[in-house]
C-alpha cells in the first residue's frame, strides 16, 4: 500500500511539473502582428464527407476573407458523400475562387487502401497552385483576417509548417462545456510543446504547410494506411526535415472555429479516433507525456473505487483531486482567456471526475476498440471495415 502511495504521489509530482512547464511555454509564446506582404499564392483544401448542413455557413466564411483573391485558390474535394453535398458544392460556390473535385473520379474506390481524406488532400494538393497549402473542415468558420494571420507567419518566419488556434463553438449544455474545457486544454498543450519543441501536436481543423516540404516528405507516404493522422504524423514528417521552421501561431485573428460534438457517442467516438493514433506515433516525446497522464488517471479511477470501502482512501482521493484542480487551474485559464472562454472556468472544478473517466475509457477503447466517424467504421488496428 505504501508503495501505491509513493508511486501515485511520484505520479503527481511529474504532472505537476509537466502542467507548469507548459504553463510557462504557453505564457512565453509571442502573438505576431501583421507584417507580411501578401503575395504567396494560398490553396485551401478542404475534404468533404456528408457535409450538406455546414457548406453554407462555410462558404460564406471563406467569402469574407480579406487576403487577396487573385493569390487565393479553394479546392473542395468531396469525399464519396452519400447526401448533396456535391450539389450544393456546385450551386454554392464561384468558378475561379473555388475549385471542386470528386474523390471518386481520380482514384479506383473498390480498391483504395488507407485513408480516403489523406487521399483526398493528396489528390487536391497535385491540383492546387498555391505554394502554401492550408487545411481546414468542412464545419468551421473563420474570421476574416484568418488566411492573412497565416500568410504572415508563413512569410515573416519562413514556416514548414503552421499549427493554428482552433475552438468550439460555445454553447450552455453539460457536454459543451466539458467539450470546451477539454479542447482548449488540448489547445494550450499544443502551442506550448510546438513552440518549446517539446514534442509535436497540431489539429487538422487549422494547419498550414509549404507545398514543398510535402513533397519533400512524399506527402502521406508510410502513414497513408492510418486512418487518422492527417494532422499530426505529417506535422512530424515535415518536423524531421525542418525542425526550425515549425511554429504554432498564437494569434487571436487565426482563430477557427469548429463545431463540437452533439451527443455523448458522438464525442467518444471522435476521442476514441483521435487516441488510436497514439500507437503509430513515431514521436516517442509525446508517447511518453500520455502514458504519464492515461496511469495518473487510471491510479485516480484506483483510488476513487477503493474509497467505497475504506475512508482513508476517499480522504486521498479528495486532496488527490483537490491538487489536481489546483496544478490545472491557472495553465486552462491562462488558455481560457486567450480562446475568450473564461467563463467556462467555474465549471472546471466539477468536470475533474468526467474528464478522468473519459481520458481512460477513450484511451482503451483507442487502442483495443473501434469507432465510426462519418459512416465509416474503423477497428483498432486501423482497418477501414465498413463504409466507403
Amino acid at each position: 500500500m505504501i508503495v501505491f502511495y509513493f508511486i501515485f504521489i511520484a505520479m503527481l509530482i511529474a504532472y505537476a511539473w509537466l502542467i507548469n512547464y507548459y504553463h510557462g511555454s504557453w505564457s512565453g509564446i509571442p502573438e505576431l502582428k501583421l507584417t507580411g506582404s501578401r503575395s504567396t499564392k494560398v490553396s485551401v483544401i478542404i475534404s468533404l464527407r456528408n457535409e450538406s448542413t455546414n457548406i453554407a455557413s462555410l462558404v460564406a466564411s471563406l467569402h469574407q476573407q480579406d487576403y487577396p483573391r487573385s493569390n487565393t485558390e479553394i479546392i473542395m474535394i468531396d469525399d464519396h458523400s452519400t447526401d448533396d453535398t456535391y450539389r450544393l458544392l456546385t450551386e454554392h460556390t464561384e468558378p475561379g475562387y473555388f475549385k471542386v473535385l470528386r474523390l471518386s473520379e481520380l482514384i479506383d474506390t473498390a480498391n483504395a487502401n488507407g485513408s480516403f481524406k489523406k487521399l483526398a488532400i493528396s489528390k487536391a494538393i497535385e491540383n492546387a497552385g498555391g505554394e502554401m497549402i492550408v487545411t481546414t473542415d468542412a464545419d468551421c468558420t473563420f474570421g476574416h483576417s484568418w488566411l492573412t494571420e497565416l500568410v504572415d507567419c508563413y512569410e515573416t518566419r519562413d514556416a514548414a509548417f503552421i499549427a493554428a488556434p482552433v475552438v468550439f463553438k460555445s454553447k450552455n449544455s453539460f457536454l459543451s462545456v466539458f467539450q470546451n474545457l477539454d479542447f482548449i486544454t488540448l489547445q494550450g498543450i499544443t502551442g506550448a510543446s510546438v513552440f518549446r519543441k517539446f514534442h509535436t501536436m497540431c489539429n487538422g481543423a487549422n494547419l498550414a504547410y509549404s507545398k514543398k516540404a510535402f513533397q519533400e516528405v512524399n506527402g502521406f507516404e508510410g502513414i497513408d494506411h492510418i486512418p487518422s493522422g492527417d494532422d499530426m504524423m505529417l506535422m512530424y514528417k515535415i518536423y524531421l526535415r525542418h525542425p526550425d521552421n515549425v511554429y504554432y501561431l498564437k494569434n487571436r485573428g487565426a482563430i477557427v472555429t469548429t463545431e463540437p460534438a452533439k451527443s455523448w457517442k458522438e464525442f467518444l467516438h471522435q476521442r476514441i479516433r483521435w487516441s488510436s493514433k497514439a500507437v503509430h506515433y513515431d514521436d516517442k516525446r509525446i508517447y511518453r507525456v500520455l502514458l504519464l497522464v492515461y496511469a495518473l488517471n487510471v491510479s485516480f479511477l484506483v483510488v476513487a473505487i477503493a474509497s467505497f470501502w475504506k475512508l482513508n482512501f476517499f480522504l486521498f482521493f479528495l486532496l488527490s483531486l483537490t491538487a489536481k484542480v489546483l496544478i490545472e487551474f491557472p495553465f486552462v485559464n491562462n488558455i481560457a482567456m486567450f480562446f475568450g472562454q473564461q467563463r467556462l472556468m467555474k465549471y472546471f472544478p466539477l468536470m475533474q471526475p468526467f474528464h478522468i473517466l473519459y481520458t481512460i475509457v477513450a484511451g482503451w477503447l483507442g487502442k483495443f476498440g473501434s469507432y465510426e466517424w462519418k459512416g465509416r467504421k474503423i477497428v483498432n488496428n486501423g482497418k477501414r471495415i465498413q463504409g466507403t
